[in-house]
C-alpha cells in the first residue's frame, strides 16, 4: 500500500443521501477533494442546487437527484438512474436522518413512525438498492450514519424514537456486513456524538440541554463536521479494507465514561 496516497479516491463514485446539508454535505466536500465523483441525493431541490453549485465551484464533479428515502419505489428508480448515468457506486453514505425530542407519552404515532421510516427503513431501502448493485459488481464501501445514541441513552433530553432508530441502524449495519462479507462489499457505521451542525448548534438556545451535552463530553466541545468527514474518507478508502461490521465512535470521549 502507498500509505501517502491511501485516501486517493480518483475515479470512484460516491453516492450520498442527505448530501445537501450537514454531515452529508461536508462528507461530499471531503470525498470530492479526494477525487471521487459525487451523486448527491436529497429531498429538497433548492438545497441540492445550492450544494451542487458550491461543490462544482470547488472543482468537484457532482450530479444530483431528488429522493425521499422513505419511498422504496423511488429509491429503486433513482438507483437505476444513477447506475445508468454514472455507474455503480463505489462508496455509499447513508446520511439522511431526522430526530425528534419527546417523552414516550407525548410523541404522536405519526412522529414515531416518521423517525423510524427515515432513519431505519430509509437506510435499508438505500442499502438494498445501491448496495445490491455493489454486491453484483463485487466491490464497494457502505457507510451508515448511526449515533452514539444507538448504544447509550442521552441525557437530559428524552428522544426514545431517535435512540431506538439508531440502535436499529447499528444492527442493520452488522447484519449486512456479515451477509455481504465475501462479496467484496464492506458495511460500517459511524456513531457520532454531538456534532456542530446547524441543527445541533441551534440547541444553544436551550442551555439546559446544550450545556449538559458539553459537560458530559470529556473533550468539552462539539465535534466539527470535517472531523466526521475525515473518518468517512478513511472508511471509503483502501486504508480500511479489513474493516466491516464496525460501529466507529467519534464522540469526544462521551461513550468512554
Amino acid at each position: 500500500m502507498d500509505y501517502r496516497n491511501a485516501n486517493d479516491l480518483s475515479g470512484k463514485l460516491a453516492v450520498i443521501t442527505g448530501g445537501a446539508s450537514g454531515i452529508g454535505l461536508e462528507a461530499a466536500r471531503a470525498l470530492g477533494q479526494c477525487g471521487a465523483k459525487l451523486e448527491l441525493l436529497d429531498f429538497n431541490q433548492d438545497t441540492l442546487d445550492a450544494a451542487a453549485a458550491e461543490l462544482s465551484e470547488a472543482g468537484c464533479e457532482v450530479k444530483t437527484a431528488l429522493l425521499d428515502v422513505t419511498d422504496p419505489k423511488a429509491v429503486n428508480r433513482v438507483a437505476d438512474e444513477v447506475k445508468a448515468r454514472s455507474g455503480v457506486a463505489d462508496i455509499l453514505l447513508n446520511s439522511a436522518g431526522i430526530a425528534r425530542l419527546h417523552s414516550a407519552a407525548e410523541i404522536s404515532d405519526e412522529d414515531w413512525l416518521k423517525v423510524m421510516d427515515v432513519n431505519v427503513n430509509g437506510t435499508f431501502w438505500v442499502c438494498r438498492a445501491f448496495g445490491g448493485q455493489m454486491v453484483e459488481a463485487g466491490r464497494g464501501s457502505v457507510i451508515n450514519m448511526g449515533s452514539m445514541s444507538g448504544s447509550i441513552i442521552n441525557r437530559p433530553q428524552f428522544a426514545s424514537s431517535y435512540m431506538t432508530s439508531k440502535g436499529a441502524v447499528h444492527q442493520l449495519t452488522k447484519a449486512l456486513a456479515v451477509e455481504w462479507a465475501k462479496t467484496g462489499v464492506r458495511v460500517n457505521a459511524l456513531a457520532p456524538g454531538y456534532i456542530a451542525t446547524e441543527m445541533t448548534l441551534g440547541m444553544r438556545a436551550r442551555p439546559e440541554l446544550f450545556d449538559v451535552w458539553l459537560d458530559m463530553t470529556p473533550m468539552g466541545r462539539c465535534g466539527e463536521p470535517e472531523e466526521v468527514a475525515a473518518l468517512i474518507v478513511f472508511l471509503a478508502s483502501p486504508a480500511s479494507t479489513y474493516m466491516t461490521g464496525s460501529i466507529v465512535a467519534i464522540d469526544g470521549g462521551y461513550t468512554a465514561l
